[in-house]
């Protein structure tokens, strides 16, 4: 199976990643961002802002995924903030075709905390971070139809890892 972690720029879905892949047995963690900056390589390609918006990532994503999982087996827990609606229901009904069960969260904490972690944090692209959270807000009321929140105003990574893992092994909603 795939467990999609998606929430906003910063919400610290790749530190949790870290912390889940280790809580279940047969996990590897997937970094579909690698699939675009793969395709960023390419010369000829629009420029249009985000690697999402061209549709070979979204089918790249989906074959890539579902290849690792025919190879390797387990479970893929994949990073990746997406917040287009189309976009993730192209990925969505991709690895369902090709048979692959998904479990989609939306690590989500309150917007000041979310804010504060990411102006804390030491990585360069805060700015740009910090920019897309209103997108993210948008995106929110489509994402509670789609996923499964977690909450982690007041979780840690480790924490956050564990709520993961348990609504995991429950049915999706």
């Amino acid at each position: 199976m795939i467990i999609w972690l998606n929430g906003a720029y910063g919400a610290g879905k790749t530190t949790t990643a870290g912390e889940l892949v280790p809580l279940l047995p047969g996990a590897r963690l997937f970094d579909a961002e690698q699939v675009g900056y793969m395709l960023g390589h390419v010369e000829g390609l629009p420029e249009l802002g985000d690697f999402q918006h061209w549709p070979p990532w979204r089918h790249l994503v989906v074959e890539t995924a579902s290849q690792l999982l025919r190879y390797v087996g387990g479970t893929l827990v994949v990073t990746q903030t997406v917040l287009v609606r189309q976009y993730w229901e192209e990925i969505r009904d991709g690895l369902e075709r090709a048979g692959v069960p998904v479990r989609h969260f939306v690590l989500h904490s309150d917007p000041a905390v979310l804010a504060g972690r990411i102006r804390g944090d030491a990585l360069e692209n805060r700015d740009w971070r910090l920019e897309h959270l209103d997108e993210y807000r948008e995106a929110l009321a489509w994402l509670r139809e789609e996923a499964s929140i977690v909450d982690t105003t007041h979780l840690g990574p480790g924490e956050a890892a564990g709520v993961v893992a348990e609504q995991a092994g429950e049915p999706p909603r």
